[in-house]
Parts: C-alpha cells; sequence; structure tokens
C-alpha cells in the first residue's frame, strides 16, 4: 500500500508540474451561448464566447416543448398508451417520471407562468434580430406551445397523446431553429479558430490539444467537437481532441482540462514504458480503458464488450479501437 500510495504521490507532482507547461491547448466549455472557449499558449489565456446570439436565441424558442414537459411530465399516467413509437417509451422510465396523481392540477399555475414566458418571447419576435424564416419558425413553435397551454389550462386535462400532438405539430419549426443555431455555430467557431491559428503560427497549431467539456447528454458527438475536429492535425485529432464529460459544470473549467489533459499525457508516455511489449495493456493505461478490463472480461468469459444494440465488430473490447472514427479529417482547414 506504502508503494501505491508513493506512487500516487509522485504521480500527482509530475502532473503538477505538467500542467503548467501544457500548450497549446484549446478548452471548451459547452453552454448556453454555444460555448466559452479558451486558448492556453505559451502561458498565457485568452476566453471568449464566439459563437453569434442567432445561436442561443434560436435554441431557447426551440426548447419550449421541453420547459411544457418538464412541467406536466410528473402528472402524465404511468401506462404507455397505445401511440406510434410506444415501444420506444421505457414502462419503468414513465412510471418513475410520473409520480404526482393524475388527478392533481398543480400543473396549472406552473404551466400558465411558462406561458407567460413564451408570450413575451413572442411579444418580441421581431425584434430579436433573428432572420426571417428563422423568426417565422420561432413563432410556430411559440404559437403551438401556447396553444397547448391554453386548450390543457382550460381542460384541466392533457395525456401523452395530446403532448405529442403538438410536438409533432411543431417539430418543422424546431428544425428550421436547429439550422439556424448549426450555422451560428460553424461560422462562430471556425472564426475564432482562424484568428487563434495566424497567432500562435502553423507550427504550434500542428500540436494543438484540444479538451471539450459537457455533460454526458453532449459528450457524444458533441457539436463543438465536430467542427473543431477537422480543423486540427489531421495525424492527431484521434489523440489530441478529448472529450471530457463532467457530471456538472465545472466552476474553472480551463483546471478541471489542463488537469485531466496532464494525466493523459504522462499517461501516454508511461504506457509505452511500462507495457513495451504489451500494446493492448499500454492502449489501456493510455486510454479510458480500465487495465483490468481484458483480463476482467476474460474471466467472466466475455471475449468482446458489445454495447446496447451492437456487437463487438472486432473492436477493442472497451475502447471501440478497431471501428470507424467518428469525427476529425483530412481536411485540416478553416
Amino acid at each position: 500500500m506504502a508503494v501505491n500510495s508513493g506512487m500516487r504521490s509522485h504521480y500527482a507532482a509530475l502532473k503538477a508540474d505538467l500542467i503548467a507547461r501544457l500548450s497549446p491547448v484549446l478548452v471548451v466549455q459547452n453552454d448556453a451561448k454555444g460555448g466559452r472557449f479558451t486558448l492556453v499558449h505559451d502561458g498565457t489565456q485568452e476566453s471568449l464566447h464566439p459563437v453569434g446570439e442567432v445561436f442561443e436565441l434560436a435554441k431557447s424558442v426551440a426548447h419550449a416543448p421541453l420547459g411544457v414537459f418538464a412541467i406536466i411530465a410528473p402528472h402524465l399516467s404511468g401506462r404507455v398508451p397505445n401511440i406510434p413509437g410506444a415501444d420506444r417509451i421505457d414502462p419503468h422510465d414513465l412510471a418513475m417520471l410520473a409520480f404526482r396523481d393524475t388527478t392533481s392540477t398543480d400543473w396549472i399555475a406552473p404551466l400558465r407562468q411558462y406561458a407567460d414566458t413564451l408570450a413575451a418571447a413572442r411579444r418580441h419576435l421581431d425584434r430579436a434580430g433573428i432572420p426571417p424564416e428563422a423568426a417565422a419558425s420561432c413563432a410556430q413553435v411559440l404559437d403551438g406551445a401556447l396553444a397547448f397551454v391554453k386548450v390543457s389550462t382550460e381542460a384541466r386535462s392533457f395525456d401523452i397523446r395530446s403532448f405529442e400532438d403538438f410536438s409533432q405539430s411543431v417539430y418543422a419549426g424546431i428544425r428550421t431553429t436547429m439550422r439556424y443555431a448549426a450555422e451560428a455555430q460553424i461560422a462562430g467557431v471556425r472564426g475564432v479558430l482562424r484568428k487563434w491559428r495566424a497567432r500562435i503560427g502553423e507550427e504550434a497549431w500542428r500540436d494543438l490539444y484540444t479538451v471539450v467539456l459537457s455533460q454526458w447528454a453532449t459528450s457524444e458527438l458533441n457539436q463543438n467537437s465536430i467542427i473543431i475536429g477537422p480543423c486540427m492535425n489531421p495525424a492527431k485529432v484521434a489523440t489530441h481532441l478529448i472529450d471530457l464529460p463532467t457530471a456538472e459544470p465545472p466552476s474553472d473549467p480551463v483546471f478541471v482540462a489542463l488537469d485531466n489533459l496532464a494525466r493523459i499525457v504522462q499517461d501516454n508516455i508511461a504506457a509505452e514504458l511500462v507495457f513495451p511489449s504489451d500494446r493492448a495493456a499500454a492502449d489501456a493505461l493510455k486510454g479510458p480503458q480500465d487495465l483490468l478490463a481484458d483480463e476482467i472480461l476474460d474471466q467472466l468469459g466475455t471475449s468482446a464488450y458489445a454495447p446496447p444494440g451492437g456487437d463487438g465488430n472486432g473492436a477493442c473490447p472497451v475502447t471501440r479501437r478497431g471501428q470507424e472514427p467518428r469525427r476529425g479529417g483530412a481536411a485540416y482547414d478553416l
């Protein structure tokens, strides 16, 4: 135990020294504004939100059905109705969520309060500076939500079917707002990457590390990771673009990113030196796979880890290495 304690102490000291040397590093904290971007380079830091306001405004309106859902969900019936896609609703999940008495009308007051917010947004649409097509789609979403609230509160009743009728009626509008949000995201991110790439120069940019912090729900195919990947050195994007899910947005995202990145960098070198004759063990030490994973799988009689709904497909049991890469590319261009 003392051996392990000593190792951890020295490993932590090495990491602390390494944190101060890491450069260049792009840290992205995903948020409602499209992400807070920080460039760490040669002891300096610059942070900004590069994505235009259309991104936040369009996404805000698109979230209206989720806002309505969050208010009424506890009052839903715990039984899955005969609706299209009913087999995709887990009855136990629904029962856990719909925990209030369906005869209660406690949802009416908060739903009407939320409707006041929706109505205020609707009145300000013309002055929001949103492109006309996006504004029309926002109006469709807000009008649909307000109509659902009016009908439901007057009837003092709703159900899964009536909510799905509402959400389906505004789906086209949501898709349009998503398109405008994506355009704003791409333009803003590419713009700041061009600026910073020119500042630090091509030689430094080739070794850029990127750490994208997000919550679990957006950690796979994260919007910012998708945009950034093709703008990095294609030879290094697989190892230098790191998606880091966090339980909650950290108070100091730059430190959290650098702390994790330092561990990754030193593990990359340690893995090759500690396991020079076992590439599988080295890959486990330098990646997200637990070092004991293969041994445990062998002892459990499982040759490969298959995620829900899939099979091993010849990939590494846990890291999924061997499958097609999900991001990056050969463009290396902005």
